[in-house]
C-alpha cells in the first residue's frame, strides 16, 4: 500500500476555513488545534496555517481581555476576494496603458534611425571619435604627476606635514623639560625611556628643503 499523502499548505488553509464557515463562531487557538485534526490538519500545523489566513485577511483576529479570538465569515472572505480582484484588475489596466506608451515611444525613437549608408558612416565616425577620446584620457593619466594643480597641492601637503611634525617635536621637548624639572632623580630612567621610543641625542626640528620645480 502506498503511504497516504499529507495535505499541502493550500489544502490545510481550505480545511481550516471550512471550520470557520461551517460554525460561523469565534475560536481560541487551543480550540482550533483540537478541531484541526478532524479536518486532517495536524495540531502542530494549525497555528501557522491560521496565521497565514490572518496575514491574507481571510481570518480576523482580535484580543478580548486576555484571550485572542479568531473568526471568519463567508461574506468577509467574499468581500476580501472581490477587493483583491478589483486591485488586480486595476493593476492590469495600468500595465496595459504603460505598455502602450512604451510601444509608442519605441516607434517614435525608431524614426530617423533607419538603417542606411549615411547612418552606418556616422556611427563609424562616432566610434572612431570615442576611441580617440579614450586614448587621450589614458595619455592624460600618464602625465597626471606633472599636473600643475597636483604639484601645488603636493607642495601644500608637504608644508602642512612639516608644520605638524615640528609641532609634535616641540611638544616632545616641552614634555622632556617638564619631566626633568619634576623628576630630577629619575634622569637615567627617563633617558633610557627616550631611547626606547626612538628619541635619540640628535632628535631635533625638521628643516623644510626647497621643493624642486621639476
Amino acid at each position: 500500500m502506498s503511504k497516504k499523502r499529507g495535505l499541502s499548505l493550500e489544502e490545510k488553509r481550505e480545511k481550516m476555513l471550512q471550520i470557520f464557515y461551517e460554525s460561523q463562531d469565534f475560536f481560541l487557538l487551543k480550540e482550533l488545534e483540537k478541531l484541526g485534526p478532524r479536518k486532517g490538519v495536524i495540531t502542530q500545523s494549525v497555528k501557522d496555517v491560521v496565521q497565514s489566513l490572518v496575514d491574507d485577511d481571510l481570518v480576523s483576529k482580535d484580543k478580548i481581555g486576555t484571550s485572542v479570538y479568531f473568526w471568519s465569515l463567508p461574506s468577509c472572505a467574499g468581500n476580501q476576494l472581490r477587493n483583491v480582484y478589483r486591485k488586480l484588475e486595476s493593476d492590469l489596466q495600468s500595465s496595459k496603458k504603460r505598455l502602450a506608451e512604451l510601444v509608442d515611444q519605441c516607434e517614435a525613437l525608431k524614426k530617423g534611425r533607419e538603417e542606411s549608408d549615411e547612418r552606418e558612416k556616422a556611427l563609424a565616425e562616432l566610434k572612431a571619435i570615442e576611441k580617440k577620446h579614450n586614448m587621450l584620457k589614458d595619455e592624460m593619466c600618464q602625465y597626471a604627476d606633472n599636473d600643475p594643480a597636483a604639484f601645488e597641492a603636493m607642495k601644500d601637503a608637504i608644508e602642512v606635514a612639516h608644520a605638524a611634525a615640528n609641532r609634535w617635536t616641540d611638544n616632545i621637548f616641552t614634555l622632556r623639560q617638564w619631566c626633568s624639572n619634576n623628576f630630577p632623580q629619575a634622569k637615567e630612567q627617563l633617558e633610557n625611556m627616550y631611547k626606547e621610543v626612538g628619541i635619540s641625542d640628535d632628535f631635533d626640528y625638521l628643516e623644510l628643503s626647497a621643493v624642486p620645480l621639476s
